[in-house]
């Protein structure tokens, strides 16, 4: 254990510290989506102006994209989560800036938060819904948090100083 303390940064304690915030969050909001609000598949129920919960068992990739019904699919897809999670992990053991831990700690946590799912229900539990502001998707916590991780990391990485004589 001493080994692995040794190899990763302060900045990956942080990232992976987030992801597990986000997960159990992500978890606890879809058990009362489902269990104690008991909502309707696909009927909406008003909460506040424009927000909606809408519960949708979503078996593509986030926003619904590259739904199949095909029996491996929710494997392949939780394959794929799987292995991203353990490639950001990697990732963020030698990170030195906040912003990447904190970007691939949301990564990493939306990743796995919808990869429970799947490997759960065989579905994505989507329940956030906005429609009324012309969003097109039903979505939930984890894809927020997954969201939000990548434009950090796209943000940082414009502006991050460019190294001379590369």
């Amino acid at each position: 254990m001493s080994a692995i303390r040794k190899h990763i940064t302060g900045v990956g304690w942080l990232a992976y510290g987030l992801a597990i915030g986000v997960i159990a969050i992500d978890q606890a909001v879809k058990a009362w989506i489902v269990g104690g609000l008991r909502l309707v598949p696909d009927l909406p129920m008003a909460v506040w102006g424009p927000l909606r919960f809408t519960l949708v068992e979503n078996r593509g990739v986030s926003y619904g994209f590259f739904t199949s019904a095909a029996s491996w699919a929710p494997w392949a897809l939780a394959g794929f989560s799987l292995l991203v999670a353990i490639g950001l992990a990697l990732w963020v053991r030698r990170a030195e800036k906040a912003i990447l831990g904190l970007s691939l700690g949301l990564i990493i946590g939306g990743a796995v938060g919808n990869l429970i799912d799947r490997v759960r229900q065989g579905a994505v539990i989507d329940f956030i819904d906005v429609q009324s502001l012309h969003f097109p998707w039903v979505f939930n916590l984890a894809d927020s948090a997954i969201t939000v991780g990548i434009v950090m990391l796209i943000v940082d990485s414009l502006l991050a100083p460019r190294q001379s004589g590369v």
